[in-house]
């Protein structure tokens, strides 16, 4: 199936701009927040009931965080939401119409968590920071969603987060994995097939690689490749990917290594879509439908 064509006008779009592969990591944020921020249709985000700014533990000091409240009263789940950007771009505004959209059509309180970015944070910041949030605010689900169900959802890095945390903290519910980089480097064909032309490239993934890699770093910890972690007793899962991502392959590859250790999941890639598409709902049919799916099958498993 060839790309969704309403997408075509947003890919001319970033082809035409500086790659992010060559650009400093501030100028590669203001880069991203243009497309996600500045060119977001004004009314394209979800109503909810509530949004205010918060604080919880990180790995070394508190992180900021944003809660964003469902219209719906009495207790309800609590997702700890983490944005992607290669562990580099990306924050709380960038992501507001995924956790919007998460509130409300879940009926849960989403946190979203700040985590600590590189290069000015390399590895295993981001790991600890996603791993402390989740802890911190399972200690507090009174004054979040009010019932015992947590559960963890991100796309991209955001996704590799929500995994680690799930693996280190008992008692998750249930995860959303959208796109996730799983496993770092690795023989995945469709980084060959999805190297260029699809918004994520090759030379951005390895440019993200270098921002946050640390010296000594191993790329098989599966504090950043968690598909090399132990997924015996996981959450059960969704893990949605994209055809023209280059991290499709490791998703899979992660939906199935979670399949063998036993655990449930709901696995499906979305035919003509590129990563980043849970951002692309006002452009397209396609994403949109894809985004209202992968999030009504995460809702079913916060009130299975």
């Amino acid at each position: 199936m060839p790309v969704d064509p309403q997408l075509a006008p947003l890919l001319s779009l970033i082809a035409a701009g500086t790659p992010l592969s060559e650009l400093s990591p501030t100028e590669a944020r203001d880069s991203f927040r243009k497309l996600t921020v500045d060119f977001r249709p004004p009314g394209t985000m979800a109503e909810v009931a509530s949004v205010t700014d918060d604080k919880v533990a990180g790995g070394e000091g508190s992180l900021a965080a944003r809660v964003y409240r469902p219209e719906v009263t009495g207790p309800v789940p609590t997702v700890v939401l983490f944005h992607g950007g290669g562990f580099v771009i990306g924050d709380l505004d960038t992501h507001e119409a995924m956790a919007r959209s998460i509130c409300r059509d879940t009926q849960s309180v989403v946190v979203a968590v700040d985590y600590r970015l590189a290069p000015e944070a390399k590895f295993p910041a981001a790991a600890e920071d996603a791993i402390a949030a989740v802890r911190d605010i399972q200690s507090r689900l009174s004054e979040y969603g009010g019932s015992e169900v947590i559960a963890v959802a991100g796309d991209s890095a955001g996704g590799n987060l929500s995994a680690v945390a799930a693996q280190h903290v008992p008692g998750i519910a249930a995860q959303l994995l959208v796109y996730p980089a799983t496993a770092i480097v690795g023989d995945f064909p469709s980084r060959e097939e999805n190297a260029t032309g699809y918004f994520l490239d090759a030379d951005t993934l390895l440019w993200f690689l270098t921002q946050f890699s640390a010296e000594g770093m191993d790329l098989a910890d599966p504090r950043i490749a968690p598909l090399h972690g132990d997924l015996a007793g996981q959450p059960p899962a969704v893990v949605i990917t994209a055809e023209f991502d280059p991290l499709r392959d490791e998703g899979i590859a992660y939906a199935e290594a979670l399949v063998a250790a036993g655990v449930q999941v709901h696995q499906h890639t979305y035919p003509g879509l590129i990563h980043g598409f849970f951002d692309m709902g006002p452009w397209s049919t396609a994403c949109q439908q894809a985004i209202d799916e992968s999030i009504a099958l995460f809702a079913s498993l916060l009130r299975p």
